[in-house]
Formats: C-alpha cells, sequence, structure tokens
C-alpha cells in the first residue's frame, strides 16, 4: 500500500499553488499533481500588473508561479508530474488515477483550471501574448492608444468591448452574425459607446505579423469576399481578443458524483466544498464571476483550510 496523503491537489496553477502552500503549512502531508508547466494560463503571461504585492520593477506569469510554487517546496509539498485519468471520490480515502501511478489521499482539491475557447484562426497561437489576447481586465492596459478587435457577440464579448474602450482608440466586435446575443442592457450600452464599432457577419480567418499581429483577415460568412485589416504605422499592431467562452478542465471528473453546471464548471459553495465530502475545488475550474490570479489564490487558500478542518 502506497502513501496516503492528507490532500491531494490536482492542478498547479495559482489556486493549486496557493492551496499547497496553505496545506503544507498546516502542516497537512500534500501532493501536488500537475500534468504540465506550473502556472496553468498565466504561464503564457508575459506581463503581469494587478496582482497585490508583486514585484514593482515588473513580473511575467512564470516569474510570479516559480515563487509560489518554492513556497509550495518550503512547506514540504510533494510534486508528482502525471496525467490525471480519473478519480474515485467517495469513501475516507478516495483515489487518483493517473497515467503513471495511483495516488490516495483523504481529501482532494480540484485545481485543473479552465481554457479559453479558441478563435479558431490560422495563426493564433503563433500570436498569442503578441497581439491575441482572452482577458481584457489582465490585458487592455497594453492596449492603450491602439486600434482593437473583439471576437464574439455574447455578454462577455460586449462587456469586454465596452470595458477595452477606456483603454484603446477604437473596439471593433466582429461577430458571425447580425445581431448580437448579448442581453439587451448590455447592447444598448454598447451601441451608445461612440468608440465602439461592429462588423458583421464576419469571422476572422488568420492572422499575420513581424512578431507581433499587424493584420486580421477576416471573410463575410454570408458572401464569401475576404477583407485584410492592418494596423496603422504609427501604431504598428493592434490586439485580437476573443471572448467565445472558456472550457473548464473537468472532462475526467464526469460520472464521479461531483455537480457542476451546464457548462461543465464544478459548483462550489463559498467554503469551496463540492456535492461529494473532502472532495473541494477551486480556481477557474469552478463557477464563479471573476477568473483572475487573486480569485484563483483566494480560492486555493479557503479551500486547503475547509480541507484540513474536515480533517479535523
Amino acid at each position: 500500500m502506497g502513501k496516503i496523503y492528507d490532500t491531494i491537489i490536482i492542478g498547479a496553477g495559482p489556486a493549486g499553488l496557493a492551496a499547497g502552500i496553505y496545506a503544507g503549512r498546516a502542516r497537512l502531508s500534500t501532493l501536488i499533481i500537475e500534468k504540465g508547466q506550473d502556472g496553468g494560463q498565466i504561464a503564457t503571461t508575459s506581463d503581469i500588473e494587478n496582482y497585490p504585492g508583486q514585484l514593482p520593477e515588473g513580473e511575467t506569469g512564470t516569474s510570479l508561479v516559480m515563487r509560489m510554487a518554492q513556497q509550495c517546496s518550503q512547506f514540504g509539498c510533494e510534486r508528482a508530474y502525471d496525467w490525471v485519468q480519473q478519480i474515485e471520490p467517495d469513501g475516507s480515502v478516495k483515489k487518483v488515477v493517473g497515467a503513471n501511478a495511483v495516488y490516495e489521499g483523504k481529501t482532494v482539491i480540484i485545481a485543473s483550471g479552465a481554457y479559453p475557447r479558441p478563435i479558431g484562426c490560422e495563426g493564433e497561437a503563433e500570436f498569442r501574448g503578441r497581439g491575441v489576447s482572452y482577458c481584457a481586465t489582465c490585458d487592455a492596459n497594453f492596449f492603450r492608444g491602439l486600434e482593437v478587435f473583439v471576437v464574439g457577440g455574447g455578454d462577455a464579448a460586449v462587456e469586454e468591448a465596452v470595458f477595452l474602450t477606456r483603454f484603446a482608440r477604437s473596439v471593433t466586435v466582429i461577430h458571425r452574425r447580425n445581431e448580437l446575443r448579448a442581453a439587451r442592457s448590455i447592447q444598448e450600452k454598447a451601441f451608445a459607446n461612440e468608440k465602439l464599432h461592429f462588423l458583421w457577419d464576419s469571422v476572422v480567418t488568420s492572422l499575420a505579423g513581424d512578431g507581433v499581429l499587424q493584420k486580421i483577415t477576416v471573410k463575410n460568412v454570408k458572401t464569401g469576399e475576404e477583407t485584410v485589416l492592418e494596423a496603422e504605422e504609427k501604431d504598428g499592431m493592434f490586439g485580437l481578443f476573443g471572448f467565445i467562452g472558456t472550457v473548464p478542465n473537468t472532462e475526467v471528473f464526469a460520472g464521479t458524483g461531483i455537480e457542476t453546471d451546464e457548462n461543465g464548471y464544478i459548483l462550489t459553495d463559498e467554503e469551496m466544498r463540492t456535492s461529494v465530502p473532502g472532495v473541494f475545488a477551486a480556481g477557474d475550474v469552478r463557477r464563479k464571476s471573476l477568473r483572475q490570479v487573486i480569485t484563483a489564490a483566494a480560492d486555493g487558500a479557503v479551500a486547503a483550510v475547509q480541507a484540513e478542518k474536515y480533517l479535523s
């Protein structure tokens, strides 16, 4: 029989690492399982400006996460690099089945995160962080005074487009239909904004540029006509924000009794407790109104404290 941990944390993003810090500091035997690079989405962020206590001279997602991981190590957290295939959450000892091994713990904290639904155009991955973004709250300030485009037509897309007008010179919403899907009150606010424009019946097909995003090719879905949008020479680049939804990493938890909403996000109470006793969820993987590093870290801290109370 292998080691039975007090808590197993699935995911080493800000939520998982914060949970590890609090669990380790509480002297819980803790295992953090991560399938790839620490940090999740934040690992791809080149500049962070809004995390309290960050390095004043500048902070990257990688540097912030590295310090979080070091803290986990200092508090005795063990690490496993494995791809979780399924979990068996019932009973006093829960099993986490990975591709390489089976891990056992008295509690489990799910911090597997979510990822932005891609726009689905050629060149998207190449220009991510170089003009392409999926978070206005995170990156709007980097496009101050520039021309910005937003893909989407739902509540989130239109609300974020309105937010971006505080920073960008102009914002154009690219939508595949000839009307928005956002709530009427949100639409009214958008149509009243002089800096906000709309490109209807259109989809983005490809992106191009010399190191940064400088060209966007859009296609009219009704006529098939393609148009190339080019950044002004004085700007040197423009921004493209995708807001067509996020996808939670919850596929492996299907059928376990852990309740999710219609979009797959795990349902928790304010103490991060899921519908299964001894199983908690933190960060972007759970249903919540704001997905930021600071809220993920807070979720992780709450989850670890509640896991300790559950064990007591």
